[in-house]
């Protein structure tokens, strides 16, 4: 007897949620876990340091990011799903050898500050509850997240993750309580004011540089590589051009969730930071203890305990996949076997590279400094380094000899181009008025 007529049947399900989950979540997968891991310890920092800076003032750069981030991450998936090939593998058989090291070195460079910035948050949320040394927490972190992704099945990992980052809907929770202008944040939203300052356009430039991350790119092109090796029957767009509409169908889907995700748990950090840190006089967040008082009109002394948790989780799930992008995008450009769909025996040096960058990441806590900072300061370097990324992409997506009638058209092509001359004007704009 033949089986139902759907979208995606028993062997299609993904691993992540189960052959149990409802219908319609058996198309998030790649673009779920790449949006819940946008919110990450730096992106955490980023919305607070912003919302305690500027108020509302800045929460138009969610709504006005959401559409072009869509549009990045979108893609990143086809040129994934098109190809076969992670963003790197594309480049090392289509370009020249010194822009595929120089774009694979940029993208290294942002991972492991990113990656050092997010093991120091870490452990100095979790200094909250048990005062210890930072550099215990920080080697505590960094043995869990590695010998998680050495010894566990990844989507397995994910799965049990994604309870722990829950604990960021306290945000939403804060919104219905604390004394948010409602008026004054639908103005700003909808009516941006800029101000021609350093201090504006480098929270601007690290608001879209937390948002439309490097690692981002490469993880959800390689991730949509990974699902075609769960699942067989998903070829690559390329040599199965029968399968595309359904496979752009869901990456559109998938990317529209886990963005718009990404960005309301993102404007509800901005939003209650705002609402208590920047009302209450505090426009400069030193510590760990300092953001966390945002929930305190929702968790009163279980602040400390409801940020902790939110913070680890977020950063449990991001230390993975900025290490993991970055260890796609050197085994890539050198054609080594990658995957954590593959075992650690038939990856060696994938998973090595995972390691070796967090233990570099680990090291960079062993100074002076400060976590916080260095969070915000990783999301304005994610946002100066997506421009180079972002223009070889949309070189890569336009052209028809390697994306063959999936080249990106229309709407898509023009808010890819769109994202990557706002990443570039506002980081030239950051810059100049630096100067």
């Amino acid at each position: 007897m033949d089986k139902p007529s759907q979208e995606y049947d028993a062997e299609d399900r993904d691993p992540v949620v189960g052959p149990t989950k409802p219908h319609w979540l058996g198309v998030l997968g790649p673009g779920l876990i790449t949006g819940a891991s946008d919110d990450d310890p730096s992106g955490i920092a980023t919305y607070s340091q912003v919302g305690a800076a500027f108020g509302y003032g800045l929460s138009w750069t969610l709504l006005f990011s959401y559409p072009l981030m869509v549009a990045i991450q979108m893609i990143s998936a086809r040129i994934g799903r098109t190809t076969g090939h992670g963003i790197a593998g594309v480049l090392r058989m289509h370009y020249s050898t010194w822009l595929l090291q120089w774009i694979v070195a940029l993208l290294l460079i942002a991972n492991i500050v990113n990656l050092g910035a997010d093991l120091g948050a870490m452990a100095d949320a979790l200094a909250l509850l048990l005062p210890g040394p930072k550099w215990l927490y920080v080697l505590l972190f960094s043995v869990i997240c590695v010998s998680m992704q050495l010894l566990l099945q990844y989507t397995r990992y994910v799965a049990v993750l994604k309870w722990f980052t829950l604990s960021l809907f306290a945000y939403f929770a804060v919104l219905a309580v604390a004394h948010v202008n409602w008026s004054q944040l639908a103005s700003n939203m909808l009516l941006p004011r800029p101000v021609w300052t350093s201090a504006y356009l480098t929270a601007v430039v690290a608001v879209f540089g937390t948002t439309i991350s490097p690692y981002l790119f490469f993880w959800q092109s390689d991730e949509e590589v990974e699902d075609m090796r769960v699942h067989p029957r998903r070829l690559d767009l390329f040599d199965s051009p029968e399968q595309g509409p359904k496979a752009l169908r869901r990456i559109e889907v998938d990317t529209l969730a886990g963005m718009g995700l990404s960005n309301l748990v993102a404007l509800a950090i901005l939003a209650t930071t705002a609402a208590t840190l920047h009302a209450g006089g505090i426009v400069d967040i030193e510590t760990s203890a300092q953001a966390a008082q945002a929930l305190r009109p929702i968790a009163g002394p279980f602040a400390a305990l409801f940020f902790t948790v939110g913070l680890i989780g977020t950063g449990l799930l991001a230390v993975p996949v900025l290490a993991g992008s970055a260890a796609y995008a050197i085994g890539e450009a050198r054609d080594w076997p990658v995957g954590f769909t593959r075992k650690m025996q038939e990856a060696k040096a994938f998973y090595a590279t995972i390691a070796v960058a967090t233990l570099i990441g680990m090291v960079i806590n062993f100074t002076s400094i400060n976590p916080i900072k260095a969070l915000y300061w990783s999301a304005v370097l994610n946002g100066v380094v997506a421009v180079p990324v972002m223009f070889v992409m949309m070189k890569i997506v336009c052209r028809r000899d390697i994306m063959g009638k999936f080249a990106a058209k229309g709407w898509l092509r023009a808010l890819g181009w769109v994202a990557t001359a706002v990443m570039l004007v506002i980081s030239v704009g950051m810059v100049v008025t630096s100067i």
